[in-house]
């Protein structure tokens, strides 16, 4: 069982940052480089600071994580060391959990026993999930698991984002023949250009996407469902069709001004900015220089402050 005083003894820390003035200068990931030794001691104490409630509100889909993963569980395995096996609680109900150990807004966190007196105080839930899944890389243990036999039926699934992923791999596994349908020239969806670079580094999806693709999955980019193919080409020639489509509509302001140069809706900037990354050339919408304004605080202002503060802007 979990260690019921291991909350007493060790108190909340984070893996450390690089620091702000280094970090602007480039779009690498912000974590600071650890050695492994310390990295997984530090991982594991943090571990240890769950005490598997009798009520884990934490994965608790009301409440905390959306996907039920078994929080309390793979803690414990990591407390005591044995990744693998967490990696494979983890991954029981988590298709990619290097993904959302990075950019999850981390509900858990907030639902966690620890948080109801102290906010500050909750597990590090999203970073442990991230160590698993890096550790579980780095040992060799995620391999491609291909069906052991095909069920004759064929998929088409609309969208790489990571609901078209997840929806792809589970699929495939069962002995599906699916097909995954995106609209750009790059497969990930808003893993690709909605989100920044400095939160997520792309070679993760290429990773995962290595991973699908030895399973068996298919994949055709530059394709606008609806147009080419039609959607009823797609009934005709799949037994399924699922549609894993992101929304691009934005919400607009009608305000005074709003059709002047230089106002911008912000996945315009990002998926720009990321298009930039990709080296698809510089991109149209450029902070360097000027001085912004974001109108919204959530994640999406988040990611349009960190890449105007690597634009160079003037001010923000």
């Amino acid at each position: 069982m979990a260690d019921p005083r291991g909350f007493l003894r060790y108190g909340r820390i984070e893996p450390p940052h690089r620091p702000v003035g280094e970090r602007i200068h480039d779009w690498a990931e912000i974590a600071a480089p650890i050695a492994p030794a310390e990295h997984d001691r530090l991982v594991r104490d943090q571990a240890t600071r769950c005490m598997d409630c009798g009520i884990p509100f934490c994965h608790s889909g009301s409440a905390g994580c959306p996907l039920g993963n078994l929080i309390p569980e793979w803690n414990d395995l990591v407390r005591r060391d044995l990744w693998a096996e967490a990696s494979r609680r983890l991954h029981a109900t988590n298709n990619f959990p290097e993904f959302t150990g990075r950019i999850c807004p981390a509900p858990c966190e907030s639902a966690c026993v620890l948080a109801l007196s102290d906010p500050a105080a909750a597990v590090t839930i999203e970073k442990i999930e991230q160590a698993i899944a890096d550790r579980a890389y780095a040992d060799g243990t995620v391999t491609p698991q291909p069906p052991r036999r095909r069920t004759g039926c064929s998929v088409a699934v609309v969208g790489s984002g990571p609901a078209g992923l997840a929806a792809a791999q589970q699929l495939t596994r069962a002995g599906h023949a699916v097909t995954v349908y995106e609209r750009d020239d790059r497969l990930g969806g808003l893993l690709r250009y909605g989100i920044p670079a400095y939160k997520m580094n792309k070679t993760l999806i290429d990773r995962r996407l290595g991973q699908l693709r030895a399973e068996g999955t298919e994949f055709r980019t530059g394709c606008d469902v609806g147009l080419d193919p039609s959607l009823a080409r797609l009934r005709a020639d799949f037994d399924a069709v699922i549609l894993a489509v992101g929304s691009g509509a934005t919400r607009d302001m009608d305000l005074p001004g709003r059709d002047l140069s230089g106002v911008h809706q912000a996945m315009d900037y990002l998926v720009a900015a990321n298009h930039d990354c990709e080296g698809d050339g510089t991109t149209p919408i450029h902070a360097a220089g000027r001085r912004v304004v974001i109108i919204g605080g959530g994640d999406t202002g988040a990611d349009c402050l960190g890449t105007a503060h690597r634009h160079r802007a003037a001010s923000i």
